[in-house]
């Protein structure tokens, strides 16, 4: 899975270049929601797929340093994902885990029950985790992610909630030498199987009830977006605003019906003043 295409939900939309035409034939169009948010301690989101196919990746929560969402596989199995990167390296810039130096690499301090771990490489190097998870059609699915600073070094933690069993599962706690918050906050939907016949088929998600807390701060709803998208030339994408929240489209016969590429999104303040859904209880420091 290619998920580099997500950092660039933090910029604007990259302009299609001739030699990428191709492209729109084998893939759909990456498209994401980069939020207007404060560098956090805390950030939680509820996704709902409504479309979906085998090679989709339904990212709820990225951040400047990973990224938590579910995945669709190629063979139709249902997963979630969480990924943390490890530190930047500007003398070795690599895409094989291998090759990046052993005080370098995101190491993983809490591996939640049931949860495989590994390195990854293909976009810069890091640590992920999967969980099996059988995730719906018109289901939500609530994500959460936690950053603690510990001098120079940050524990990122990702979660989510199994509505199977009612509790938060914990995916791994991950420490990495970074900044000590949660900062660049986007979600997105991407095409990883990329066989042409993944172009004709939609991909569509609900982002709602986000919300972020600073550290020692109270909760504010993420209530601003911008519709952003990656280099893929095709016309076939859409977002706009859903009950609480945000939705985004891709492949298929979608149309730009809604909010133009590039345009900001914003959803009325909600009522409460804190999410519906207590968050896991604080993972604290790791000694």
């Amino acid at each position: 899975m290619k998920v580099f295409t997500c950092l660039l939900a933090i910029l604007p939309a990259v302009p299609a270049m001739a030699g990428d035409l191709h492209l729109a034939d084998r893939q759909c169009r990456s498209v994401h929601l980069a939020y207007d948010a404060p560098p956090a301690a805390w950030a939680t989101i509820e996704v709902t797929p409504t479309r979906s196919a085998p090679g989709t990746y339904f990212c709820a929560l990225g951040f400047s340093r990973g990224y938590l969402g579910m995945q669709e596989l190629a063979d139709g199995k249902k997963v979630i994902l969480f990924s943390v990167w490890d530190s930047p390296d500007p003398d070795n810039k690599t895409d094989r885990p291998e090759d990046t130096a052993e005080s370098r690499r995101a190491g993983v301090v809490r591996v939640g029950e049931g949860v495989r771990e590994k390195r990854f490489g293909g976009e810069g190097t890091g640590s992920q985790s999967f969980f099996d998870y059988g995730w719906s059609l018109e289901k939500p699915v609530r994500f959460a992610v936690h950053a603690a600073a510990d001098g120079g070094l940050t524990t990122f933690t990702g979660y989510f909630y199994d509505a199977s069993r009612r509790k938060w599962q914990l995916m791994t706690s991950v420490r990495t030498a970074t900044r000590g918050t949660l900062t660049g906050l986007y979600s997105f939907i991407e095409d990883f199987r990329r066989n042409h016949e993944s172009a004709r088929q939609i991909r569509r998600a609900s982002f709602t009830d986000g919300w972020v807390r600073e550290a020692g701060g109270s909760w504010q709803p993420m209530i601003e977006a911008r519709f952003t998208a990656d280099a893929t030339p095709a016309a076939t994408i859409d977002a706009g605003p859903a009950e609480n929240g945000f939705f985004l489209q891709t492949g298929g016969a979608t149309a730009n019906e809604h909010v133009p590429l590039g345009q900001p999104l914003h959803r009325p303040q909600p009522p409460r003043a804190a999410p519906a859904m207590a968050m896991p209880a604080d993972p604290g420091p790791v000694r």
